[in-house]
């Protein structure tokens, strides 16, 4: 006999919690079972099932039909099975209701016990299955503790995640007890429950930042086409809209600059160029290293490498600090890219035009030199030669 309490305390878990009280009995029955094998040492099959209408449990036995007996408990011969009811065939198994006071000895803590880890379990697969659709998105999460390096922030109710070192930007400021968000860089199931991996610095964080501020880019009318960035530095997102009636760059800046600004804020500071996509490489790659003006490009199709010349006053705008710049706009476009200044083209010209106008003297030169030492003297003498021949 069991407690009717038990039972209403079940269908309390079903209102509250939206699991099924049959989940839990399922779960019962089947450590019963094993609780009353292991106390009685029987080797049958043993099924429990209980009967919340009359706070009841039976206990059922098993043994299988075989030809041969080899364990008198576990087994029962054809012909025996065949007594009890002819249909009975090899392979089936008899059942037999078994005096279930043994059971009873069995402590009510194994029950209690049995719920409680049926519950976390039914709670951590809800986490993991609400979770597992919010992979390579945005969450809101509070920062519960803050370990060395590592803070820790709260998912869920059930769920915590760790902010690693290099998933932390520079400009991240944590306070527990503050909102934060995080991106879901991966979810897997663990034996203690879901392993969220989460991150502030991956150019997705950023994307989805934009999508956020700017429905244009959630509904699809404008596409992300690349974004690269540096955490707590400096992100380059190249932008395009097919409607030529609507500028993709300006529609993420927003009014005033409110809809960047947003992000710029979120990300503590962070430089974000915004870039119009282009489809023709040499537009696109003269674009990259904004906010820096492009004079020339060339692209060696064969080493996948492009060189880019600005003007003088623009080449340290161009490269960056520690060439930041143009580090990320070889990530953006996937091109290597070379960026000269002017002055050296000019003098690269200039050294080309001195070494023609050498070698073009160098032949004029050569070509009277020529005429003075081979040219009709020479010819005096060969007929000299054969003058004297014929003599």
């Amino acid at each position: 006999m069991i407690n009717k309490d038990f039972f209403l305390a079940l269908e309390d878990l079903e209102r509250t919690k939206g699991i099924k009280k049959s989940v839990f009995i399922e779960a019962l029955e089947t450590a019963l079972a094993i609780a009353y094998k292991k106390h009685t040492g029987t080797s049958k099959a043993i099924e429990v099932k209980l009967v919340p209408e009359r706070n009841t449990i039976k206990v059922f036995a098993y043994q299988k039909v075989v030809e041969t007996v080899e364990d008198k408990d576990a087994e029962i011969s054809l012909e025996d099975a065949r007594l009890l009811n002819k249909k009975y065939k090899v392979g089936d198994f008899v059942s037999e209701e078994i005096n279930s006071k043994d059971i009873d000895r069995i402590p009510a803590q194994t029950a209690k016990q049995v719920v409680l880890q049926k519950l976390r379990e039914i709670e951590s697969e809800l986490a993991f299955s609400e979770l597992s659709q919010k992979e390579d998105e945005l969450i809101t999460c509070v920062v519960r503790r803050i370990d060395g390096n590592n803070v820790y922030v709260e998912l869920n109710k059930q769920i915590e995640a760790v902010l690693m070192p290099q998933d932390q930007a520079p400009n991240d400021k944590y306070i527990i007890g503050k909102s934060t968000k995080v991106y879901v860089k991966k979810i897997k199931a663990g034996q203690r429950g879901p392993q969220v991996m989460v991150s502030r610095t991956v150019p997705g964080f950023v994307k989805r930042l934009f999508e956020i501020e700017v429905p244009e880019i959630a509904n699809g009318l404008i596409e992300v086409k690349a974004i690269v960035r540096e955490a707590g530095y400096r992100t380059k997102m190249a932008v395009y809209c097919e409607d030529s009636s609507i500028d993709a760059v300006g529609a993420c800046v927003g009014n005033r600059g409110m809809r960047v600004n947003a992000i710029v804020s979120e990300l503590g500071g962070e430089k974000i160029d915004i870039i119009p996509w282009c489809p023709d490489v040499l537009e696109f790659i003269a674009r990259s290293l904004s906010p820096a003006k492009v004079v020339m490009v060339q692209v060696n199709d064969d080493d996948h490498v492009a060189k880019v010349v600005v003007m003088d006053d623009m080449l340290s705008l161009a490269i960056g600090k520690d060439g930041q710049n143009a580090r990320l706009a070889a990530r953006l476009t996937g091109w290597k890219i070379d960026v000269k200044p002017y002055s050296s083209l000019m003098q690269e010209a200039e050294e080309a035009e001195d070494e023609e106008e050498t070698a073009a003297e160098a032949s004029e030169t050569a070509g009277a030199s020529d005429a003075e030492d081979g040219g009709e003297p020479l010819a005096d003498s060969v007929f000299d030669e054969d003058l004297g021949e014929l003599e």
